[in-house]
């Protein structure tokens, strides 16, 4: 048997969680990336509508995994706080409760009853004295159906100009190289959360 010192990580945990969620990201990523390639080949066939709904699906694919990775550096954030509190006082009844209904909407697959339950997690943290930090508006695209036309525009010029698609002369009412900010600017969020996530684990 394990001491009881070492935390063991059950479905109902927050750790099991955070690890859960991770996963969802990395799915979204994958199908982010599987709508690009759908956007290049619609790109080769000089199917610029269908271009166009490819990139509309990759990011927002792109979006969600964002979601679920600033929700798993939240769940992970809370989980090591509680840790510390079940070192200091132990868990309360209440706070079991609210991790049972963690796993519950985890299983939902609803990142707006995740986050309704983590607002609940964290309001039993501050109770038990224990202050935790949450990212505002984390989820406030996380529903969203609508994408910015100009993100979409970007990635189309991004993939005709990667692959040297020579139908820049359909896409003339695109921003050329509008692309490059967009990018970098979700690769950079997208390293912050990592980085977040990893170093909130030590």
């Amino acid at each position: 048997a394990l001491p009881r010192c070492i935390p063991v990580l059950s479905r109902s945990s927050p750790q099991f969680t955070a690890k859960q969620l991770e996963k969802l990201s990395k799915k979204a990523e994958k199908d982010s990336k599987a709508e690009q390639a759908k956007v290049k080949k619609a790109l080769q066939q000089k199917n610029v509508e269908c271009a166009r709904v490819y990139a509309e699906n990759a990011i927002r694919k792109k979006n969600e995994g964002l979601n679920w990775l600033r929700m798993a550096s939240r769940v992970d954030a809370v989980a090591s706080k509680v840790q510390t509190a079940v070192t200091m006082k132990g868990v309360t009844k209440n706070m079991a409760q609210v991790t049972k209904a963690l796993d519950k909407a985890l299983s939902s697959m609803d990142l707006q009853k995740v986050s309704a339950v983590m607002d609940k997690f964290e309001q039993q943290v501050q109770n038990l004295d224990v202050h935790t930090s949450v990212m505002e508006d984390s989820m406030s695209s996380a529903t969203t159906l609508s994408t910015p036309q100009e993100q979409v525009d970007s990635l189309i010029v991004q993939i005709a100009e990667e692959n040297g698609l020579e139908i820049m002369d359909q896409l003339s009412q695109l921003p050329e190289g509008a692309s490059a900010v967009g990018e970098s600017s979700v690769r950079s969020q997208e390293d912050q959360l990592s980085r977040r996530l990893v170093l909130s684990r030590f």
